[in-house]
């Protein structure tokens, strides 16, 4: 069971501000963060709430540069996020959680637990890793973030598929979109990887079709946890997750304490 982690606590509107609560729970059991893919943002999980039993209260985590912290500046470098982020959450940490990222949220995440289990002794119950390779595991695609403006969105769609349609067909949302995209690509394409295990249990999650996961590439988390290791593939591509979210739920409330 994991325990208050002592030392700083943010205040309230801290909080707030980078953990989004779509449907509070204050009697559940356990906490369920989760990071957004490069571009994204919070509501990509506001469905789960109505799919989650009471026992769990979702809390998606809301970076800046998206959403209504629009006008602030997307993070391009993970140890100025990691350490904006970890102390955040520690007033979150009183009860059980676990953390679900996809694509760069399953770095983002694993650099997270890291930083929460050698700074402040907490630990999740279960790490969902999902639709990304492990981060020790050999990058095969080029670097994108330094292309220009439709380079870099030709080749996310390529790639990923990943910029929704009314986006690419709207110039002005696409304008204000493509900072945090390249932010985001950046953050992920000049991240590296330092070493360390968690000591909370990794699933290891993606789509049977996606082209940029590899069945070996998720695998490889299992050298990343000193704990137990499961791997998961589900029907679809990068974003196997928007078609499979009762089968995806399913599977992580099987293997979480509620």
């Amino acid at each position: 069971m994991t325990v208050s982690a002592s030392g700083f606590q943010p205040t309230p509107a801290a909080v707030h501000n980078w953990v989004s609560f779509p449907a509070p729970r204050p009697q559940a059991r356990l906490r369920l963060f989760c990071l957004p893919y490069g571009g994204g943002g919070t509501a990509a999980y506001f469905p789960w709430s109505r799919l989650l039993p009471p026992e769990v209260e979702l809390c998606p985590i809301r970076l800046p540069g998206r959403e209504n912290r629009l006008r602030e500046a997307p993070y391009s470098q993970m140890e100025p996020l990691i350490a904006a982020l970890a102390p955040s959450l520690t007033s979150l940490l009183d009860k059980p959680f676990a953390l679900f990222g996809h694509s760069m949220g399953a770095v983002v995440g694993f650099e997270l637990l890291k930083r929460l289990e050698e700074q402040y002794g907490v630990k999740a119950v279960r790490f969902f890793a999902s639709g990304r390779r492990a981060p020790h595991y050999p990058e095969q695609d080029p670097p994108m973030h330094h292309l220009p403006d439709s380079l870099l969105v030709a080749e996310v769609q390529k790639r990923y598929s990943g910029i929704p349609q009314v986006v690419l067909q709207d110039p002005d949302l696409l304008r204000l979109f493509l900072p945090t995209l390249r932010a985001d690509m950046k953050l992920v394409e000049t991240y590296q990887f330092s070493g360390g295990r968690l000591a909370c249990p990794i699933t290891a999650l993606g789509g049977i079709q996606d082209s940029m996961v590899s069945e070996a590439g998720l695998k490889a988390w299992e050298d990343l946890t000193r704990a137990g290791f499961r791997l998961q593939r589900f029907p679809g591509g990068h974003f196997y997750l928007q078609t499979q979210t009762q089968a995806l739920l399913q599977l992580m409330l099987d293997e979480l304490p509620v």
